[in-house]
């Protein structure tokens, strides 16, 4: 570190879900800090666009990061024609909604194997990077890792998941010097959630959580505040803040939850959203299926 005031300049940063959102505002946050950006996702036009807009030398990879060898050959690739990779934002994933026993199973599957899955042949395949730079791995999770919501089962489940998952990594890698942090991040404004709305189911499930649960902010708003935990490896980041105080009461949640859903969801009939926004048509496109009419 040369630039005390910008701790990350020179670096080597990969990130998931790059070509567009979140990932995208994070890439771009990292570049405006002088990192070098590894842009990994499905869309490769969006990527490409996305690599050369970046003020620093920032590179693409059209991969499924659920394919373990292609995550194999890129994280070999990465550190040859970039150098030490030295970062590691696990963002990538995707969302459906809608009745677990209307869904469609691959379209459910494919939630989990993007999402979970997807974050642990991420870290499969560029740890060993990591222990050598001693490094940060930070993995993207949500509200939805603390509080699960009825509609969203594969959603809730994956990102319980990555949450316990990333735990689990930091106490096995801690003695080595690497650092791993975890962003519960609320609603962002990305075509995901924009296409959600746009569902009856999902404009029930917002309408019954409280307002500042409800409100959406955007992405370049998280990516700072995300980017900013990087730079201190934080062990966690909240956005919103209070969303920090949910981990004091989280085990009374399920109970909460489960009356509010007695009460107001009993008497509704939901259709099941399949995969949501671009990012999810390209992830339904790599796994090959198509949802259910």
């Amino acid at each position: 570190m040369t630039d005390q005031k910008r701790p990350l300049s020179g670096r080597t940063a990969v990130v998931t879900g790059a070509a567009r959102g979140l990932g995208k505002s994070i890439a771009e946050e990292l570049a405006a800090r002088g990192v070098n950006v590894a842009l990994l996702g499905l869309e490769e036009d969006a990527l490409v666009k996305v690599a050369t807009e970046l003020p620093t030398d920032s590179r693409c990879w059209t991969v499924d990061i659920t394919d373990d060898a292609a995550m194999a050959r890129v994280a070999e690739e990465v550190p040859r024609l970039m150098g030490p990779v030295s970062i590691v934002v696990a963002n990538a994933g995707v969302a459906e909604a809608g009745p677990f026993l209307d869904s469609d199973a691959a379209s459910w599957r494919r939630v989990i194997e993007v999402n979970l899955v997807g974050s642990a042949v991420t870290e499969r395949s560029f740890m060993p990077h990591l222990l050598d730079t001693r490094g940060h791995y930070l993995q993207i999770a949500s509200l939805a890792s603390v509080g699960a919501v009825p509609m969203m089962s594969a959603y809730c489940a994956s990102k319980a998941g990555v949450e316990s998952l990333a735990h689990s990594l930091r106490a096995e890698m801690t003695h080595c010097g690497v650092s791993v942090g975890i962003a519960y991040l609320n609603w962002i404004d990305t075509d995901m959630i924009r296409d959600a709305d746009c569902y009856s189911v999902m404009q029930e499930i917002r309408r019954h959580m409280p307002r500042p649960a409800r409100t959406t902010r955007s992405a370049d708003h998280m990516a700072r505040r995300v980017v900013a935990s990087v730079e201190r490896r934080a062990s966690s980041v909240y956005v919103p803040g209070w969303l920090r105080s949910i981990q004091a009461v989280r085990a009374g949640l399920p109970g909460v939850i489960t009356w509010v859903s007695r009460r107001e969801l009993t008497h509704s009939r939901y259709r099941a959203t399949g995969l949501l926004g671009v990012g999810g048509r390209a992830a339904r496109a790599s796994g090959g299926f198509r949802d259910r009419d």
